[in-house]
């Protein structure tokens, strides 16, 4: 039994260790991304650590690509009529608007609760 494996052609460059394609064909990276992040529950949550004690209402949870998810950010920023902000895939809206943006969220059919305390 041989543990070998093609890394590298010259027909086609690099190849993906996954599904051993061209790494500029490789359809691996867009099934990760398609891939649903956690259980499906968009959670509301509000934080004020390390901001000085201004609060800050977080949305976690969404099953959306990063574009989709800045344009959802910016959807609920002038909701709310405030500043904010998508890092690593939560969105921050400035403020504790999360009575609001629960509303508008199920409205729209996502599944959304209230975290935290």
């Amino acid at each position: 039994m041989s543990n070998s494996r093609s890394v590298y052609s010259t027909d086609a460059g690099r190849l993906c260790p996954d599904c051993n394609k061209a790494v500029a064909a490789c359809i691996c990276q867009q099934q990760k991304k398609l891939l649903i992040k956690g259980d499906g529950i968009v959670r509301i949550s509000r934080e004020t650590k390390g901001r000085g004690g201004k609060g800050v209402s977080l949305i976690s949870g969404l099953s959306l690509d990063d574009d989709a998810i800045k344009q959802l950010s910016g959807k609920l920023k002038k909701l709310c009529g405030t500043g904010g902000t998508v890092k690593d895939g939560v969105i921050e809206i400035q403020g504790d608007q999360r009575d609001k943006l629960l509303i508008y969220l199920s409205e729209q059919g996502y599944k959304a609760k209230l975290a935290g305390g």
